[in-house]
């Protein structure tokens, strides 16, 4: 397992951003740790027409955190 930390693509809003609800990335959120060959699309607005796929531990200067959820 690979941790996960502020910053990085795991805990960005962007990180599976279609399918945000997805069991693995909500206890990749809660634990901040991620399985080693998991890779996820990044819906960042400004990334989408590369179809970008990253690792929970890539990162970019467009981190956005993730809301807290009720």
């Amino acid at each position: 397992m690979l941790q996960v930390h502020d910053g990085q693509c795991g805990l960005c809003a962007h990180f599976g951003e279609n399918d945000p609800n997805k069991v693995q990335i909500i206890q990749i959120r809660l634990k901040h740790e991620a399985p080693e060959q998991l890779t996820e699309a990044c819906g960042h607005p400004k990334l989408s027409p590369l179809d970008l796929v990253v690792t929970p531990i890539s990162g970019c200067k467009g981190f956005e955190p993730v809301e807290a959820q009720a």
